[in-house]
């Protein structure tokens, strides 16, 4: 029996729009914007028992493009693994699509098992406004997605959105129900373009991506607890650490399980930070990887259990984007009906958006 808590309470604003570019772009000045706040406590969005699981496709917007500091490493270099950081680069837009009316576009395969259906998709996306420009933050509400082999449909954020600007950067996070979109068109290649980004040099960088997240139904596949948590919440000094505690899981001992974290900001090799979990009264046990450290978890990273995505274009090292799936078997062995994430930011500091997670569940 499938048992889904759906979405929580808050406040649907507008709907996504399946209209052609031009026409979404007359119709969005009309749309009212929601709430923005700069920080939105992590709370959850849907929740599910049932036999499947949770499929997610991510991407980056901005990359590296010229040296901006005598100590930046080549850029080519960068993207494809090695070290950088968005503040030694002139940052400049990801484009793989051919239409001149959008400045970014990056995409990234969505795989269903056969015969899935899909049970809730969420789209989420955010940036840095002030760069080598500040981007108006009027437009971080809007977004545009093609579903595989489609056209350009335009996407309203459907709740609060987190946003907070600070001296050195303004980052934001938004989001939209895409479940009928996703829902029709099934796996493949994603398009995400027009993300609100700013381009250039700063000492900050510039950062930006987005993640699509699919809890589905697949008889063929074990029961399993599905859980979707999002928020905005900036990590530093001022705010150095975040707990999220998921509670009634119903997980058995042995269970398989996986987790997964979309954050902002995050530099590799200067973050020093760690994310753990721990299942009800058990030891935190650190997420960890081949491509993720235990002490640089926050590694401008976008891989599924340490291995890259199939995503274009695939970037190692998105300098500024993470959008992680961690295994947490390890945590499972003792069972348990609560586990609590938590992320440890020593460092620089870094701004978490989403956290999804699914377990193997006993009825």
């Amino acid at each position: 029996m499938r048992k889904s808590m759906g979405l929580t309470g808050r406040g649907v604003v507008c709907a996504l729009v399946s209209v052609t570019l031009s026409a979404t772009l007359s119709s969005a000045a009309a749309a009212p914007a929601p709430e923005e706040s700069s920080r939105i406590p992590f709370a959850e969005r849907y929740r599910a028992v049932q036999h499947g699981g949770i499929a997610r496709a991510a991407n980056s917007s901005i990359t590296c493009g010229a040296a901006a500091t005598g100590t930046a490493a080549p850029c080519s270099g960068a993207q494809q693994g090695g070290p950088g950081v968005n503040g030694h680069y002139r940052m400049a837009y990801i484009d793989v699509d051919s239409d001149p009316n959008t400045y970014n576009s990056s995409s990234a395969d969505l795989r269903l098992p056969a015969d899935s259906r899909v049970s809730y998709a969420r789209l989420y996306w955010g940036g840095n406004l002030r760069v080598g420009e500040q981007k108006p933050p009027k437009d971080n509400e809007r977004v545009l997605i093609a579903e595989p082999g489609g056209r350009y449909k335009q996407v309203l954020a459907d709740t609060v959105t987190g946003h907070r600007t600070t001296s050195r950067t303004d980052g934001f996070q938004a989001s939209a129900d895409v479940t009928k979109l996703v829902r029709d068109s099934g796996s493949g290649a994603y398009t995400v373009a027009q993300i609100n980004v700013a381009m250039g040099h700063s000492p900050a960088g510039a950062w930006g991506g987005w993640t699509l997240v699919v809890a589905y139904e697949n008889a063929r596949e074990p029961l399993r607890s599905l859980a979707l948590w999002d928020g905005f919440q900036p990590l530093g000094k001022k705010q150095p650490a975040l707990s999220v505690g998921l509670d009634k899981l119903r997980i058995p001992a042995n269970a398989s399980g996986s987790a997964g974290v979309v954050a902002y900001n995050g530099d590799r090799g200067e973050g020093n930070d760690g994310l753990s979990v721990a299942a009800d009264q058990g030891p935190p046990v650190s997420l960890t990887d081949s491509a993720n450290p235990a002490n640089d978890v926050m590694n401008s990273t976008i891989t599924d259990y340490g291995r890259d995505t199939v995503r274009l274009p695939a970037y190692r090292n998105t300098l500024g984007f993470d959008s992680d799936v961690f295994d947490i078997k390890s945590a499972l062995r003792s069972g348990g009906d609560r586990l609590t994430f938590r992320f440890d930011p020593r460092d620089a500091g870094y701004l978490v958006g989403a956290l999804f997670v699914q377990a193997e569940s006993r009825r």
